[in-house]
């Protein structure tokens, strides 16, 4: 038989599309959907076998799918890493992290600046089961040094953050941790593996909301962790086991389906996303705009060298205004102005999203971790998709234009 497999050294755009395509003996193009809650044994011992892990197979839902094993084999192979394991959604995966990971007793350090639901989860729910976490500056790296304890089992952070798109240092905190016995992981919901790949820069485990830009299109919900296989197979394979936090297959083969345009799409929507901020720095209304392609972006040169030259799709920016209640209600009627763009919370979509984070990620908050994590009411984030750049800028301008 002539010999198929992949050959070594393969792009990663060839690999979004090519790799982990275990074919039936239909012999199916694209990846087949495999929607069952369990799996025929062919005898009672390969059955037992397969259930105590001494054989390979797949026995039930909860613990394993086809489709499930495409989608985590494709996403190591994009990421460099050994492996990948799947999950519900992006907080599925960091709350599998977390139990696989911490115990009583054990102290984490965190970005201040990350996803409001991330600093919750770290700072109220992991709490109760007696994790501490101190939350350090993004960019500081004498502040995540400092913070180290003998106790410190985990540094966390997610670049560019959401909303500012600050940029932390990888290599920095790989070594921070790597010093002290701990762990660096590393979310990478904005770029995905088509601009930058933490593993290269000395992260251990990377994170990802496959909701956001590997399925590209707003469709479902997806989560998984990326790293070594004593990790990911020995300590979060039984979780997912237990816990059942697990990927749903016709999730999975969506988001398999939106990765084969991953880097076309990333690559787009970063150079529609640096001209809209280009644009709003020379709008009047506009006090200041967030976006790591800028040469302003106080992380510029440091994210051209993480992220392959490439800023991102998420464009964030502060309105002019007399205090709070002036700039939330500037930020509200340049939203409420717009007709094109779709006003949501998501991101990584096609279509271009505008949300006010005071309000919606970050409104759990209380006003001190907001104003900690830079988190103003005048803010405005952006979600650049692949909508033509002209009707993008006409669009925000029928609400900035009118702002006096």
């Amino acid at each position: 038989m002539t010999d198929r497999s992949l050959p070594p050294g393969l792009h990663r755009d060839t690999l979004a599309v090519r790799t982990a395509i275990e074919r039936s003996q239909y012999g199916e193009n694209s990846e087949a959907l495999y929607l069952t809650s369990g799996f025929v044994q062919t005898d009672a011992g390969s059955s037992a076998r397969r259930f105590a892990g001494t054989e390979e197979g797949y026995t039930y839902g909860r613990t394993s799918n086809p489709t499930v094993t495409s989608f985590e084999q494709r996403l190591a192979a994009l990421e460099g890493t050994e492996a990948a394991i799947g999950a519900s959604s992006g907080m599925g995966a960091i709350l599998m992290m977390g139990m696989g990971l911490l115990k009583a007793g054990d102290h984490v350090i965190c970005s201040r600046s990350m996803f409001g639901s991330t600093l919750n989860l770290f700072g109220k729910e992991f709490a109760k089961f007696g994790v501490e976490t101190s939350f350090v500056s993004q960019t500081d790296v004498g502040e995540w040094q400092a913070a180290m304890r003998p106790t410190t089992r985990l540094l966390f952070a997610e670049t560019p953050t959401n909303p500012l798109t600050e940029v932390c240092d990888i290599r920095a905190l790989a070594d921070i941790a790597h010093a002290g016995g701990a762990l660096l992981a590393v979310d990478n919901c904005f770029c995905s593996p088509a601009l930058q790949r933490p593993i290269e820069f000395g992260a251990d485990l990377i994170i990802h909301s496959g909701t956001k830009y590997l399925d590209g299109q707003g469709r479902v919900l997806a989560g998984a962790i990326c790293g070594p296989s004593k990790l990911i197979v020995d300590v979060f394979g039984p979780i997912v086991r237990t816990a059942g936090m697990v990927l749903s297959p016709f999730n999975a083969w969506v988001v398999l389906k939106g990765m084969e345009t991953l880097g076309i799409r990333m690559q787009a929507q970063s150079a529609n996303a640096l001209e809209v901020a280009k644009w709003l720095e020379a709008q009047p209304a506009v006090a200041r705009v967030y976006y790591p392609g800028l040469a302003s972006h106080p992380q510029h040169e440091l994210a051209m060298r993480q992220q392959g030259g490439a800023g991102g799709a998420v464009v964030s920016f502060d309105l002019r205004g007399n205090g709070p209640d002036e700039q939330r209600a500037h930020a509200f009627h340049v939203i409420d102005s717009t007709r094109v763009v779709s006003i949501a919370t998501n991101l990584g979509d096609t279509k271009t999203i505008i949300t006010h984070p005071g309000s919606t990620s970050h409104g759990r908050l209380a006003e001190a971790q907001r104003q900690a994590a830079g988190i103003g009411q005048g803010l405005i984030r952006l979600a650049v998709g692949l909508d033509h750049i002209d009707d993008i800028k006409a669009d925000l301008q029928r609400g900035l234009g009118t702002l006096s």
